[in-house]
């Protein structure tokens, strides 16, 4: 890009699942200048295999590596919150699951206040995104940018699951992103072809060809420029050189759940008393800047498995790691083409509630070390849950008003009674579909926490010590309208004119599952306000 160009119609911070996707639909239209500003470098070249998450869960220079505050509820624990710095964003690093979650979860969305944002308006939009290649009715999306398929790995495991889960009484659902989610299901995933189906691949790609695009990298938005409480440009630095864009119509703020409201406050709108502390001027009092905060606090369980077909530990270890590589290189198949998990189940933790409570995931090996990801010398598999609608909050902020420096990241996990109960009984459910007579044949013994780890206070300790997160920050600059909200139904920052925030921080409420998938649609939606409010 031509730096010496200081104006365009839309500027857009963050390259990512949201990001990539406004960029992309507002350059359709060739009059619209776009700049997109992202902090990363281009997208790695490893990220299109989909394995690659494990590659980059903890990797430096592609991943911003975040970590929560010591908090007593959890151990006084740094929890890692990986975020994907590229472009692509998280989309690039993340396990690549599917899940457009409940009918419920976007009508309680509407119920706020927010209109637009039901389930019979948002489920067009998840149906414009899909190109589901095993769609079996026009409930899905077919011919859409976003590639997604249902995984054809085959393994006794699979079957053995889906037997143990029934056994129970939980049923098998052929489509958990159809009009019910509830049953245990094959993994949907973002891959086509044995290919991660990023959002830089699906969108930001045939978009390169228009001249209208203009894409940045390494580049770091270090505050909006905001006057008479009108948002009309941006800064950012590359490397130690300042640059000053303005933008004709609007900027488009898409940085993600943490990142977002960071820049907000460095750009002196959030809490006076947070903006003060840190030195900053007070341009425009917004106090639910980055509260709300959500994220889905995973339990994980390991096994020792009996039949070393339905594990892939060995196949990720020694020379059997290479040949699959070269599989992959020559084939797109094989154990490097895999997602981060293989089955999944939404279940009701009691029968009294209507809608699926959990999420649980199964995973045909096992690892030694969530941050490193060595498969164990032994056949095993994995088996993570989480409860789909927390109640718990916690924050983000700035710790200084240096925008090198990460902000404080607070959980405030299991503030909530019924999160705590929820989660030990999801763990308890989840033990009891692989300890179930159609797993005897391929299940051992659990190998962590282990048998010794079984009433609900030893399950709680063992999660408050253990337990990490699905990786989906959000809820930080919340969508709605009153004191309590960030920005309206439009996705305007309230009180600021040519500012918007499309991103997983504009969640009134987390998803009921995986995030990704909502921030598309986010990005989507945001990109027809910006569209119908500037003809």
């Amino acid at each position: 890009m031509n730096h010496k160009i200081k104006k365009f119609d839309y500027i857009v911070i963050g390259a990512g699942s949201a990001g990539s996707v406004i960029a992309s639909r507002l350059t359709e239209n060739a009059g619209n200048s776009v700049l997109l500003v992202e902090a990363g470098k281009s997208e790695h070249p490893f990220a299109r295999m989909p394995m690659s998450f494990g590659l980059f869960i903890n990797k430096p220079g592609v991943n911003w590596r975040y970590q929560s505050e010591p908090e007593s509820a959890t151990a006084n624990r740094n929890i890692p919150i990986p975020r994907g710095k590229m472009v692509g964003g998280s989309s690039s690093i993340n396990g690549l699951v599917y899940v457009r979650g409940q009918s419920l979860d976007y009508d309680t969305w509407a119920q706020y206040g927010n209109k637009g944002w039901s389930w019979e308006e948002v489920s067009k939009v998840f149906k414009k995104i899909e190109g589901y290649e095993d769609a079996i009715d026009d409930y899905r999306g077919t011919s859409g940018p976003l590639g997604i398929s249902e995984l054809s790995d085959k393994n006794p495991l699979y079957e053995a699951l889906f037997k143990s889960a029934e056994s129970l009484g939980y049923i098998r659902n052929k489509d958990y992103n159809g009009p019910n989610q509830e049953g245990i299901a094959r993994i949907q995933a973002t891959i086509r072809n044995g290919r991660r189906m990023s959002t830089n691949y699906c969108y930001l790609r045939p978009a390169e060809k228009r001249g209208n695009l203009n894409v940045i990298t390494e580049a770091q938005a270090q505050k909006l420029l905001v006057k008479d409480k009108k948002c009309y440009g941006i800064i950012y630095k590359i490397n130690n050189e300042v640059f000053h864009v303005h933008s004709n119509k609007e900027v488009i703020l898409s940085a993600g759940a943490i990142a977002s409201p960071q820049i907000l406050e460095l750009s002196g709108i959030g809490n006076p008393k947070i903006l003060m502390k840190n030195e900053i001027e007070v341009l425009h009092d917004l106090p639910a800047v980055g509260e709300n905060f959500q994220d889905h606090f995973m339990a994980r369980i390991q096994y020792k498995l009996k039949l070393r077909e339905a594990s892939y530990n060995h196949k990720g270890r020694g020379l059997n790691k290479l040949g699959e590589i070269i599989k992959y290189v020559s084939s797109g198949k094989g154990l490097f083409s895999m997602p981060a998990a293989s089955v999944i189940a939404f279940l009701k933790t009691n029968q009294n509630i209507e809608n699926p409570n959990i999420q649980i995931q199964f995973i045909p090996f096992s690892v030694e070390s969530l941050r490193k990801r060595v498969f164990h010398n032994f056949p095993g598999m994995a088996a993570a849950c989480y409860q789909l609608r927390p109640n718990s909050l916690g924050s983000i902020h700035i710790s200084s008003n240096n925008p090198n420096d990460y902000p404080s990241i607070k959980f405030n996990f299991f503030n909530d009674e019924t999160d705590k109960k929820t989660l030990i009984d999801a763990v308890k459910i989840m033990r009891s579909i692989v300890e179930a007579e159609p797993m005897n044949h391929i299940r051992d013994h659990e190998y962590s926490p282990g048998k010794l780890v079984s009433s609900d206070i030893e399950i709680e300790e063992f999660i408050r010590e253990n337990a990490e997160t699905g990786f989906h920050p959000s809820g930080t600059c919340r969508m709605g309208p009153g004191s309590n909200t960030v920005v309206d139904d439009r996705l305007k920052v309230h009180g600021i004119n040519g500012l918007r925030v499309a991103d997983a921080s504009i969640f009134p409420t987390i998803p009921s599952g995986n995030t990704n998938a909502a921030c598309i649609m986010v990005g989507e939606k945001a990109s027809e306000f910006i569209k119908s409010d500037n003809i």
